[in-house]
């Protein structure tokens, strides 16, 4: 394995496009910072988001999770390009005859995915202690550790997102081809859903049920926006006679489904480079 991590590293170490991607990514996590500063004005309603407590534990670690999950398209760049690349420049040929099998081909960029999100979610924990302990009313241990399961739904979340832009680089071979066919297929996801929920399924909750088994929808679920958490959106709504009533959990069964995925992108990756003439 070490073997194949050094491959995909020494080819990523002299692609000047996917360093600065990657350096972009880390540091745009880092300025989560900033949203402290941002201010609102609804109406009567004038809140500092600093003042809510997004860098309170536990809350830091669902709303960091969710805020970094938004910034992965720089990585998901870099793992199309990555994929296209072999084509262009041809080294999946050199590869293969230099003795790589195409097995291990598909398991080298499937390393790299999972180091992807490795480090992001270390990175990730590290910048929210950081912030945490500088700003958080609370820092009792088991305060500080309850919640923690966010960074685990945001390392699957990444590796599902990764996987399946792993999968449309060995598919279409060409990088901006691939990112197209994401958006499109985040779109038929939407309007497939729009048309489940308000023409077939109106009324009920069936069109949520079935959307949950899509590729990008089951990673969206693991984690669900978290700004309604918020006392001043619960404070408002209430004003309003409304009520939020949420499920923020990370569900064992929402990770199994993203997971899955996961081994149908790596495999239709194989079958795929198995079948197809290079």
């Amino acid at each position: 394995m070490l073997r194949l991590l050094e491959i995909e590293y020494n080819k990523l170490r002299y692609s000047r496009s996917a360093r600065i991607l990657i350096i972009t990514y880390f540091i745009l996590i880092t300025f989560i910072a900033l949203i402290a500063s941002i201010e609102f004005n609804l109406g009567a309603i004038q809140f500092r988001v600093a003042d809510q407590g997004i860098f309170n534990f536990p809350y830091i670690w669902h709303f960091n999770s969710y805020i970094a999950s938004l910034l992965k398209i720089f990585l998901a760049i870099v793992i199309v390009s990555m994929m296209s690349n072999e084509y262009s420049n041809r080294t999946i040929k050199q590869n293969l005859i230099d003795g790589l099998s195409k097995k291990e081909f598909i398991l080298s960029k499937f390393l790299t995915v999972l180091v992807f999100s490795g480090i992001s979610t270390i990175f990730l924990f590290v910048v929210s202690i950081i912030l945490g302990y500088s700003f958080s009313d609370f820092t009792e241990f088991s305060i500080v550790v309850s919640d923690l399961e966010y960074l685990l739904a945001y390392f699957v979340k990444l590796t599902g997102f990764f996987a399946f832009c792993m999968f449309l680089g060995v598919l279409v071979k060409r990088s901006a081809f691939a990112l197209g066919f994401l958006v499109v297929w985040a779109i038929f996801e939407s309007i497939l859903y729009g048309i489940l929920n308000f023409k077939v399924f109106k009324g009920t909750d069936i069109a949520t049920n079935i959307m949950q088994f899509f590729p990008l929808e089951s990673m969206s679920n693991l984690i669900i926006e978290p700004f309604s958490r918020l006392n001043a959106v619960q404070a408002a709504a209430t004003q309003i006679g409304g009520e939020l009533d949420k499920d923020y959990g990370i569900h064992w069964y929402q990770l199994a489904i993203v997971i899955i995925w996961c081994i149908i992108f790596v495999y239709l990756s194989l079958l795929i480079l198995r079948k197809r003439d290079l």
